[in-house]
This record gives C-alpha cells, sequence and structure tokens, in this order.
C-alpha cells in the first residue's frame, strides 16, 4: 500500500485526497441529519395529534346520541368532511362503537377492538403506536382521551381515540434522503473536476519549475526561475531555488578558481621543489666522488645545501600552517595586549633588516612608549664591534646604562642577541634604542587588550611584516600601528609599507590560496602564495576582521581587528597580557634572556 502510494503523482493525491474527504463529510452530514429530522418530524406529529385530541375533533365527525334504552351512540355528521386524522369511540363497557375521518384512498389504522376506561384513563396524556389496518404501509400516532355525555337523569362516559398517519413523515424523509443523494453526488463529481483543474492549473508552475530543474541538471546552470510572486510557496520555491542556483554558481567559480591557482601552484611548487633538490642531489654527487676539494669547498657545499632545504622548508611549512587551521581545533582564547606584539614585531623586522626604518605608533590612552624609533645601522655596527675573546660587560668592563623607557628594550636586546651565529664566537648584540614618548592625538579610554590567542596573533602580524618588506624596497620604512575601535569594540594592529601597493582590482584575491600577483616562475619578490590567505584563516577563526587600504602616498596598509577581551576577563591573562609593557627605570637591573647575569 506504501508502495503504491509513492508512485501516486502528488496531483492525483491532492485530487483524490480532497474528493474523498469532501465525499465522507457529506455522507456524515447525511447519516446524522436523516435521524434529526426524522425524529423532529415525529415530534411535530405527536404534538398536532395530542392537540386534536385536546380538541374533541371527534365531534365534528361524529355526533353523540343515546337509545331509549339508555345505550350510548354515534351517528356521522351532516357532510362528513375528509380529514387527516382518524377517530374512533368506545363506550364505558370498552366496545369500539365508531370510527370515522381519515380519506379515501388512505389506509385506515388498526383501532384496538376494546380500549377499557380504566385503561383509557391510564393513556390519557400519552402518545401510543398504532399499526395500518392492512399491516403494510407506514403506522399511526395515536392520542387517547376521556369525555361524558351529560343528559337530564345521568352522564355516559365514553372514550375517544385519533390517530395521525405518519406517511407524510416517511415521504418527506424518503425524499429528503433522495435529494441529499443526488446534491451530495453532484457535489462529489463538481468538486472532482474542480480540484482537478486547480490543481493542475497550480501544478502548472511545478513543471516550469520541474522543466528549469531538468535542465539545470543536464548542465546549464545559467537557467533562473521567472514569473515570481514572493507571495505564494512556488514564488518561494522560485526564490530559494534561484538563491541556491547563484550560490552554486559562485561556489563552481570559486572551486574553477581554486583549481586553476591550486595547478598554478603545483606547477610552481613542483618547479621550486625539483629545483632545490637538484641542487642538494648535485652537491652531495659532487661529495661522494670526491670533486669537494678542500674544507672551504665543502663547507660552501653544505651551505647551499642548507639554504636550498630551508627554502623547501618554508613552503612545506606554509602547507602544514594550512592544513591545522583547516582542521578548526579549540584555541586558547585568552586576553591579548596588541602592543607588546607590536614592540616585538618591529624589534624583528629591525634585527632581520637592519637598514630599514621601523616605527611603532600608540593610539591608545595607555601609550606606554609612543613611537619607537628603533638603531639605525651605523650604531648596531658600532654596537656589534666587542671582542671575541670574552663578554663586554666582564667585571673590568665599563657598565652599559639604559635610556629611559619600557621592558621592550629588554626584548629588543634579548631578539637581537637570539639572532647572532653562536658558532661565530661573536659578542652577543646589546643596542641602546632611542625611544621617546609620543604622546596620542585622540585618546581612547581602553587598552587594545583582545581576545585570542597570541601564538596565532603573533603569526598574523608577521606574516603581514613579511608580505610589507617582500613587496617595499629595502630602504623603506614601515609603520606598525596600534589602536581601539570603541564604537565597534575591537583592537586593531595596521602594518603601514610604502612598496608597490595592492590595486583595488585584486584585492578581494590577496587573500585566496596560492594565488599570487607575480605569476612567473621566476618570482622576483619570492613567496609561496600561502601567507596571507593564512593570515586570513587565523584571523576568521579568532572572530576578526582583516582589510587592505592603499597607504597615503603609496603602499599598501593591512589592519587587522580582534573582539577587546570584557572587563574583568584579562584576570587570567598573563602579567604581560595584563599590563602591556612595565617601564624600566635608568639603573635599573635587567635579567639578560641569554641566562647571563642582570646587567645594570
Amino acid at each position: 500500500m506504501t508502495r503504491w502510494w509513492r508512485r501516486v503523482s502528488l496531483r492525483a493525491k491532492v485530487t483524490g485526497v480532497t474528493v474523498f474527504v469532501l465525499a465522507v463529510g457529506l455522507l456524515i452530514t447525511g447519516v446524522v441529519t436523516v435521524p434529526i429530522l426524522q425524529q423532529n418530524l415525529l415530534g411535530s406529529v405527536r404534538s398536532t395529534v395530542q392537540e386534536y385530541a385536546d380538541s374533541n375533533v371527534a365531534e365534528r365527525l361524529l355526533t353523540p346520541l343515546t337509545t331509549a334504552s339508555g345505550e350510548l351512540m354515534f351517528v356521522p355528521a351532516d357532510n362528513e368532511p375528509r380529514t387527516e386524522y382518524f377517530v374512533a369511540m368506545y363506550n364505558r363497557e370498552g366496545e369500539l362503537i365508531a370510527t370515522a375521518g381519515g380519506s379515501e384512498e388512505a389506509a385506515e389504522p388498526a383501532f384496538p377492538r376494546r380500549l377499557p376506561l380504566d385503561e383509557a384513563y391510564i393513556r390519557r396524556g400519552s402518545i401510543v403506536p398504532l399499526d395500518a389496518e392492512t399491516g403494510r404501509g407506514p403506522g399511526f400516532y395515536a392520542a387517547t382521551t376521556v369525555n361524558t355525555l351529560q343528559s337530564e337523569s345521568y352522564d355516559l362516559p365514553y372514550a375517544t381515540v385519533v390517530a395521525l398517519p405518519l406517511a407524510d413523515v416517511d415521504s418527506f424523509v424518503r425524499t429528503y434522503i433522495a435529494v441529499f443523494t443526488l446534491v451530495a453526488f453532484a457535489t462529489v463529481i463538481a468538486a472532482a473536476f474542480l480540484t482537478r483543474g486547480l490543481v493542475t492549473l497550480t501544478f502548472r508552475r511545478f513543471g516550469q519549475v520541474e522543466a528549469t530543474a531538468m535542465e539545470i541538471a543536464a548542465g546549464d546552470f545559467s537557467q533562473r526561475m521567472t514569473d515570481i510572486e514572493p507571495s505564494t510557496e512556488i514564488g518561494r520555491l522560485k526564490i530559494a531555488i534561484n538563491t541556491m542556483l547563484d550560490r552554486i554558481d559562485g561556489a563552481i567559480d570559486e572551486r574553477d578558481a581554486t583549481v586553476r591557482q591550486m595547478r598554478r601552484f603545483i606547477g610552481d611548487a613542483s618547479h621550486e621543489l625539483r629545483t632545490p633538490l637538484v641542487s642538494v642531489r648535485g652537491y652531495a654527487e659532487l661529495y661522494r666522488m670526491g670533486a669537494l676539494q678542500g674544507e672551504e669547498a665543502t663547507a660552501k657545499a653544505m651551505e647551499r645545501i642548507e639554504a636550498e632545504a630551508k627554502r623547501m622548508g618554508v613552503l612545506v611549512e606554509d602547507l602544514l600552517a594550512l592544513t591545522r587551521l583547516d582542521d578548526r581545533r579549540e584555541l586558547d582564547i585568552r586576553p591579548v595586549d596588541l602592543r607588546p606584539i607590536a614592540h616585538d614585531a618591529a624589534l624583528d623586522v629591525r634585527a632581520a633588516e637592519p637598514g630599514r626604518d621601523v616605527t611603532v605608533v600608540d593610539h591608545t590612552f595607555e601609550a606606554i612608549t609612543g613611537a619607537v624609533t628603533l638603531p639605525e645601522r651605523a650604531e648596531l655596527e658600532a654596537a656589534t664591534s666587542a671582542p671575541e675573546d670574552g663578554r663586554a660587560d666582564g667585571p673590568d668592563a665599563p657598565r652599559r646604562r639604559w635610556a629611559p623607557g619600557t621592558a621592550a628594550i629588554a626584548r629588543a636586546s634579548a631578539a637581537l642577541r637570539r639572532r647572532r651565529p653562536a658558532q661565530t664566537g661573536e659578542q652577543p648584540l646589546v643596542a641602546q634604542l632611542d625611544i621617546p614618548v609620543q604622546p596620542p592625538a585622540k585618546p581612547v579610554a581602553l587598552p587594545p587588550i583582545v581576545r585570542g590567542e597570541e601564538d596565532k596573533i603573533r603569526q598574523v602580524v608577521s606574516n603581514l611584516l613579511g608580505n610589507a618588506r617582500r613587496y617595499s624596497p629595502a630602504e623603506s620604512p614601515i609603520v606598525i600601528e596600534v589602536g581601539v575601535d570603541a564604537a565597534a569594540r575591537t583592537g586593531w594592529i595596521a602594518i603601514v609599507d610604502h612598496g608597490e601597493g595592492v590595486p583595488e582590482s585584486i584585492r578581494d584575491k590577496v587573500f585566496q590560496r596560492f594565488w599570487r600577483a607575480d605569476t612567473s616562475r621566476a618570482r622576483e619578490t619570492g613567496g609561496s602564495g600561502l601567507g596571507l590567505s593564512i593570515v586570513a584563516s587565523i584571523v576568521d577563526s579568532l572572530s576578526g576582521t582583516v582589510q587592505v587600504t592603499d597607504t597615503p602616498g603609496g603602499g599598501a596598509t593591512f589592519r587587522v581587528a580582534f573582539p577587546l577581551a570584557r572587563e574583568g576577563s584579562d584576570a587570567g591573562a598573563t602579567p604581560r597580557a595584563q599590563s602591556g609593557i612595565a617601564a624600566v627605570s635608568p639603573g635599573d637591573a635587567v635579567d639578560d634572556p641569554e641566562g647571563g647575569a642582570p646587567r645594570s
């Protein structure tokens, strides 16, 4: 049954169910109304026959007389009228002595042959059924009364029975059933045709939807639903289908673009990986064949092998980073202060490129250091001129003094120390930084403490700085700005460069995976096309935003924003995240990050 029902078309189901429900409703109506109508008609007959009996209608048909012997008798009245009712007269002995009434063609009731007065008294006020004289056809309802014929010497009691036929009731009920059946049948037939027509007319638009869907299934994704009426179900269905098709088109275009970028990236990656692999294999074969003569040649070969391995490692690390971001692991969300991140990033850039000017601008009310100006190249060279046979800050060496500033100075020293080759035996680099305080133009009462994962935010800033370094001249400055958007409840950090800039036509593409502005295999600017896509993935996972705009005077400005941490939520943050950068007074001792003695 279920399988058969599933094979029936929706049009037939709607028509069949509608007609079936209507037919059942009409049938129930007929079954319920016929008994009600019949009982109402019978009640009317009972009331009428009781009224006839109480009004002594028998005297209209029969005249009571007494004989010489004192017996009661009834004679028909002159011009006896034809009536719908029948009457029967009984003397005090209960004998039937006269009947009258009715019409010639009407069946007569079977009055009882005897009706004693005591029984007549009992029947008064009650209606009793009577059968027809012939025993066939409808019966009668009869009412009984007791009357008295008064004379000068005595009174003669007698009983009167008035009967009213039920033929009219039966006839009316039969007529009602016949008419109701015909009307119900005609209604069902008309409803079937009308429902079928309306369903067909309504489903014609479903047919249009079906035809369009079949064309779409055949591969024509340019098809769209037309003649849309949003107030109807079909109209809303068409709107939903059009929306779905638009998204499918967008997804297909995005997939095709991703596939093209992936293929281009695979080609580029294959080319780039093949080149260092060939170099590594070539140097290995030269070493195996003994072609490398002397330690200097061997060292140069090992240096080239290491450089090519690092080149391959960068590409592999970028791919692994994207894979981990796709896993959507649970992040360790904590309050993070953006100011230490900005200062550390500036120190990292200056350590990597001593000749580049890097500035940190803090736009918040708690601007601890203002603009940070890192040392020039000459200062760095002077700071690295210590002798190689000992520590410059030994017992006999003059003690260095820190300039007024913050703990960022200590981190700068540590960062620069870590970048010195351990194997050279050179003195770790300790540079003195000049950090003038520059108050913000528009103070903001909120510190830039955001909700995020510090390592991820540092990676975002590092990738953006790497992008700025890659696409800007080595002598052009880079500015790192930190601020708060109080209206949006976000803290932001911006990387401002003065390089090539990002044309507006490709700003929606630079964050796509495997996309590079430089499509050549030579890739003079370097990069795997994954750095900014990693930025976008991290920012999205932290519920942040990233945007790129033009820098006044030329260049690009990348700005990332993250939701501010709620008040009181920084209680569990690290001291560094809670207080930003702790101030260091002149002469204060600062622990050596390399593990040496405190320096003053």
